[in-house]
Order: structure tokens, then sequence, then C-alpha cells
């Protein structure tokens, strides 16, 4: 970093300083333009503002610390190993064939690789997947805040106390690790009824929980018709199948979770991928969900089917949006820069000040992490990420890349 990044202020005291061509504090509609954040050496923010005229400027933008609202640490080692373009029942296949090659000796440290690689691309916490204890130790010492939503799969009704009963164990080891953790569902195509609301009433109770939502056309036509490639995968491995219910995977969704909670649900409810989502979908999850977010994962479904979320009707339904990764299962990387630069490309129509929001603050409030993270300003520990390649009016370019600052 240059010098005139840092600024004594007595003999006792460092604070440092980093002035900026834009400040986006998202404490406000608009970034701060050539504006300044001084911060102590463990990262609490002292002051923001704007430069004075003369001061020298870096031609860099400055974000508080990403929330990647969606990953699987745990599938690490799958970097690299898929086909793109398979579509959700190809991408299904091969997680079976793949998943399990690797020893958790080799999973955890995978997991530490890319989780430092994401602490330095400037991620402060984490909506994590795990379905096994391999990224629990990593997790433990990483300054990186993550809450584990431990998934649960299994389609056939007679197992599901069994596989309850498995993963409360698993959360057991989380706490022995002292890591946030509970149990959450996966998604419809994977889960008999009974197991879809057994493991979602375990979610709710610790008062969060993930689920992926209309992630694929695949699905919706397994719920609404019984048919459709998803329906013959499922068929020909001798699985059960969800009923078909001639409705959307997430109305069905709702309805599971009617049978073991009424509404409204005041818990924290990330609903995540939204690639098939509707407008009556959206009406139907703000009338029983009261704290419902929306995760995007747009360079997973371009990955495995080549599609995205429809952002524009997310945008106009005023809808929580959040950001992730997904796995490397489903991605080229990690890496939240690219996921918005994805975003500005196909929707650019979207704000910078929007993009970080949905990218940062929203992903906090999920957690409920927005007291520390989530924006920039006095007495917040956000984390401050510098934005590089930035264009003369502030947007993110195909060239921009970020870099933790502290």
């Amino acid at each position: 970093m240059n010098s005139w990044w840092l600024k004594k202020l007595n003999d006792k005291e460092m604070t440092r300083r980093i002035n900026a061509r834009y400040v986006y504090t998202l404490t406000a509609a608009e970034p701060i333009s050539d504006g300044f954040v001084e911060y102590d050496e463990d990262g609490t923010v002292l002051a923001v503002g704007k430069c004075a005229e003369g001061e020298i400027i870096e031609d860099v933008a400055v974000v508080p610390g990403f929330v990647n609202a969606h990953c699987h640490l745990e599938l690490s080692h799958l970097h690299g190993k898929f086909r793109k373009g398979t579509g959700m029942a190809g991408f299904i296949d091969q997680i079976n064939a793949l998943r399990d090659w690797a020893s958790d000796e080799v999973k955890t440290e995978l997991v530490r690789k890319w989780m430092g690689k994401l602490w330095n691309d400037g991620v402060s916490a984490i909506a994590d997947i795990s379905s096994d204890a391999s990224s629990f130790p990593v997790k433990q010492e990483s300054p990186i805040y993550t809450r584990t939503f431990l998934e649960v799969f299994g389609t056939e009704p007679q197992d599901c106390e069994g596989v309850m009963t498995s993963v409360k164990e698993l959360d057991e080891v989380a706490r022995r690790f002292g890591i946030d953790a509970a149990p959450t569902p996966h998604s419809c195509y994977t889960m008999s009824p009974q197991l879809l609301s057994a493991s979602s009433d375990a979610g709710l109770e610790s008062g969060y929980l993930s689920y992926h939502s209309q992630e694929s056309q695949e699905e919706e036509d397994l719920l609404v018709s019984g048919t459709g490639a998803m329906a013959d995968n499922r068929k020909r491995a001798g699985m059960s199948t969800p009923p078909v219910t001639g409705q959307s995977s997430l109305k069905y969704f709702i309805d599971r979770l009617a049978a073991v909670r009424p509404a409204p649900h005041k818990e924290h409810i990330l609903l995540v991928h939204n690639v098939t989502l509707q407008q009556d979908d959206i009406e139907a999850a703000k009338a029983v969900m009261d704290n419902v977010y929306w995760a995007i994962c747009p360079l997973s479904n371009i990955f495995i089917h080549n599609a995205l979320p429809p952002v524009r009707l997310m945008r106009d339904n005023a809808l929580s949006i959040c950001v992730g990764t997904d796995s490397l299962s489903s991605n080229d990387n990690l890496d939240m820069m690219a996921e918005l630069v994805c975003l500005h490309d196909n929707f650019p129509e979207v704000t910078m000040n929007e993009l970080f929001t949905w990218a940062s603050l929203n992903g906090a409030r999920f957690l409920g992490k927005e007291n520390v993270l989530g924006t920039i300003e006095e007495g917040k520990k956000p984390g401050l990420v510098i934005v590089h390649g930035i264009d003369e009016n502030g947007n993110i370019t195909g060239a921009s890349r970020s870099e933790r600052l502290v």
C-alpha cells in the first residue's frame, strides 16, 4: 500500500487511512466520491468522509467486506471436475459419481486453501452448506464468520428418523468446534415430504434456514407434472419422488413448512437460486415469511444450465437479494467480484450501490450480523475491500478485482 494511506495521530497510536475515488458506505443511496476511510489496526472504522481538495486520490472503490450468501466449501475438492451445461439432472449424476473421491484430510486442506482466498478477496462472512465435518477445523480457525447449514438429504419416508438423528449428531460436532450451525433441508427433489418438514422444523428452531429453491425448470416439472429429466433421473435410480402438486416447488416448500409450524414464519429464511421464480411465488412467500431473503448465484446457474434468475422481477418486488458463489462443483472460482461483474453485464440497470448492498449488507442482515458487518460506518468492523478496475463512472468492469485492505 502507498505510504499516504497511513496517518500518524500521535506517538503511541497509528490510524490507517485510504483515499478512494468512491467509498460505498451502503448507509446512503450514493457513494462518497473522492472519499476517505480511517480505521485502526484491527479494522474498526474510525471516520468516513470526503477528502479535502488537493488530496491524493487512489483510482479505486472501497466497499464493506462481502458476505457470500451461498457456498459449499466442503465441495472444493470437485474444482475443475464437472462438465458444464448438463442441466440439473446431469449435474446430480456427476455429484453422485465424484462427491466422495477425496479423503476428509484432502477435503479439509482444500477448504483451507479456498477459504484463505475468500478472505484475501474480501469475504467477511459465509452462509455455508455442509453435510460432513471436513470444513469445521478450518472454520474454527478462520477470521471469516460462518454460519453452517447442515444439509439434509433422503428421498425415502422410512429413513426420515435415522437421517434426522445423524444430522443432529453432526450438529453436536459443529458445536464442539464453536461453529454456529443447525440442520437445514436441501431441496424438494432430494427429500421425502416427511424429511423436508422435519429438517425445516429443526432449522427454524435455530432461527435460520437456507433452502435450494427453484434452481431449474427440471425441478419445477418434477413437482408440477411429475415429468422431465429430473423425474426420469429419480425413477431410474429407484428413488421415491415428491408428490405431483400441480404448483411450483416453492409453494410445495411453503406447504411443508405449514405442516410443522404455523405462519407467519419470523425466522430468517434464505431461498437460494430462484431461477424459475414467478410473481405468484413471490406473493406466496411474502404472505408467510416475515424475514425472507433471496440468494442468487449467477455463475453457477450459467455453469449448470446457462440460465439466470429473474433479477428484474426481483427488483420490481423490492426483494432482499443476496449474492453467493455456490460451490466449485458448479463454478470455476469462488469470486464474489466475478459474480457482480456477471450481474452488471447482464443487468446494467442495477446500480453499483445496489450490487454492493446485495453482496454485503443484505447477506449480513440474513445472518443477523448487520451490527458489525455490511456497512462502512464509525465503530463497525465490516472488513474493508478495495475494488480495482473501475471505470470513470465508478462502475465495475471485466478487469475489476477485489482485494482485502483489512
